[in-house]
This record gives C-alpha cells, sequence and structure tokens, in this order.
C-alpha cells in the first residue's frame, strides 16, 4: 500500500473516531470537510529537513468556504530544531528569520501593537521577555489566550497546560517558554472553545502549532479576510488541525499577523497572504514580537 493511500486511510479512520475523542463526534457535513482536506490535491515541497505543503480550497469546500492552508511538517527524525525569537520593535516575521538564519518561521504570540512587548509569557534562553498581562478587574488569573505554554526542550516542542495563575510559568525549568492560547486540542480531543468573544467566533487568520502521536510537528496558517481565503473561526480550526492529524494543538496569534516563511520560496520567502494590506497578495507583512523559527 502506497503512502497516500495510508495517509488517507489514516486521517479518515482518526475522523470518525472523533465520535470518542471530540466534542460529539463529527456531523455529516464534518466529516465530508475532513474527506475533502485529506484528497486534496496539495502542493507538496520537499525541503532539506522538512516537507511544506499548500492549499487553496477555491469552490468552498474547506469547511464550507475558500481557504488557503499552509503546512510545514517536521518529522520526528529530522534534524531540524525550533527555536523562539524576539525583537524589541516590531519586526517582519521574514525578517526574524533572516536575523536568525532561520529555514522558516511563523510568527508568535501575542503582544502589544503600540509598545511592541509580548503580552504573554515568553522566555528565551532563560531570559524572561514578557508576563501575562493581567485583566483589568484581576490581576491574579489569566486571560482566555493565555491557557497554552510551549516549551522547548533541545528544539523541540512539548505543549504544557498551566494552571489559573497569572505567574504560574515561573517555576517551569524550561530554558524557552512562550505561552498562548487557546489550546484547541489535547491528547486527540478538541476543546470547548467560548462564544462570547468574536476572537473566538469570527472568521480570521489562524497560526498554531500542532504535534502529532508520531511526534511530527506541524506549524500551520491560514488566510483570511479576503473572498479567496475567508479565515476560520477557532473550532473550525480546531477541526482542521484534527482532520491534518493533530493530537494536540495550540493557537498562536493570528489576524493580521498570520505570516508564514519558507527561504529561498517566491516572493521573498512569503509562502501565504498575509493580510495587513487588506489584499491577496504577498503585500501585507506585518511587523511581529515573537517568532516560531526552524533552524
Amino acid at each position: 500500500m502506497n503512502k497516500v493511500v495510508c495517509l488517507f486511510l489514516l486521517l479518515a479512520f482518526s475522523a470518525v473516531g472523533c465520535a470518542q475523542k471530540g466534542r460529539e463526534g463529527l456531523r455529516p457535513s464534518e466529516y465530508k470537510d475532513s474527506l475533502s482536506v485529506v484528497n486534496a490535491a496539495w502542493q507538496i515541497d520537499s525541503l532539506d529537513g522538512f516537507v511544506l505543503k499548500r492549499m487553496h480550497f477555491d469552490h468552498k469546500n474547506c469547511i464550507s468556504s475558500n481557504q488557503f492552508v499552509s503546512v510545514i511538517e517536521i518529522a520526528p527524525s529530522s534534524q531540524r530544531r525550533l527555536a523562539f525569537t524576539y525583537e524589541a520593535r516590531r519586526t517582519p516575521t521574514s525578517e526574524h528569520a533572516r536575523r536568525h538564519d532561520a529555514v522558516a518561521a511563523i510568527n508568535g504570540s501575542y503582544f502589544d501593537m503600540a509598545e511592541h512587548n509580548p503580552i504573554c509569557f515568553l522566555r528565551i534562553d532563560g531570559v524572561t521577555l514578557g508576563e501575562n498581562t493581567p485583566q483589568k478587574s484581576d490581576s491574579v488569573h489569566r486571560k482566555y489566550y493565555q491557557y497554552g505554554s510551549l516549551r522547548l526542550r533541545n528544539g523541540r516542542p512539548r505543549i504544557f497546560i498551566p494552571d489559573s495563575s497569572r505567574t504560574a510559568e515561573n517555576i517551569l525549568p524550561d530554558s524557552n517558554v512562550m505561552t498562548a492560547g487557546p489550546l484547541l486540542i489535547w491528547r486527540g480531543r478538541l476543546m470547548p472553545m467560548r462564544d462570547d468573544k468574536t476572537f473566538v467566533t469570527g472568521h480570521h487568520n489562524r497560526t498554531a502549532i500542532g504535534l502529532m502521536d508520531d511526534g511530527t510537528v506541524l506549524l500551520v496558517t491560514v488566510d483570511g479576510r479576503t473572498k479567496e481565503s475567508e479565515g476560520m473561526s477557532l473550532q473550525d480550526f480546531s477541526l482542521l488541525l484534527h482532520y491534518l492529524g493533530c493530537r494536540d494543538a495550540l493557537n498562536l496569534d493570528g489576524g493580521g499577523s498570520t505570516t508564514m516563511y519558507v527561504r529561498g520560496m517566491p516572493h521573498s520567502g512569503l509562502v501565504n497572504h498575509p493580510s495587513d494590506n487588506g489584499r491577496y497578495d504577498f503585500g501585507g507583512e506585518r511587523g511581529v514580537s515573537n517568532c516560531i523559527i526552524v533552524k
């Protein structure tokens, strides 16, 4: 049996198994979407130590909408490793990558657009660069988009669920920690989503990191805010990541920040369509505070 058929069967059975793992199991429309994602004619580029996959779903056949999805896939056998970057002034993701000699990058966690500083916990090489900002009426507990932390150990990611304390990350021994959220998938189960935040329910550009059962790392972006690529709610984004085979998945900053860079690709390395200019092209890259890079 060839590899493509094996992958199809694996993800199809994964979608069926969501009845045991997910919220209430897949509805018929969701099952159809899962097959659409698995059967799509992905553009696949096998690069040095990772694979880049891209697909433009242009007939409303990805969760009933037009979507442009980009995936960096890093196998557990790869020598490529992840790292975090930070710039004191907002800097485009592609420039983060070039300054740190990275082969690929995605935007990282949330930041203050005016002050440029991270608004979620960020530690790089043992130096704490950002703290979880408090809520206006509650300085003790963390905000809803701070309930997942990414820990790097020898460049390999692990997802950690902190408790409600805003300072829980301070006790972590890891030298590299990035907090974001919400957590989308945990141990195969799609996590419940709030329905009182347009950040959650609205269709926006999205960025996430996902981990598969075998240790494969997925870096995923979905473009948004154009007719060519509508963007997703977080519930729909969770389903997409589930269809892609993620066991665990953490949402990162999205919207106009959503960017994927791969060195050597056309358009100065941009492989998705950052939307800060309001157009479906490669001219809308936003400066961001921090990134996840592939070394």
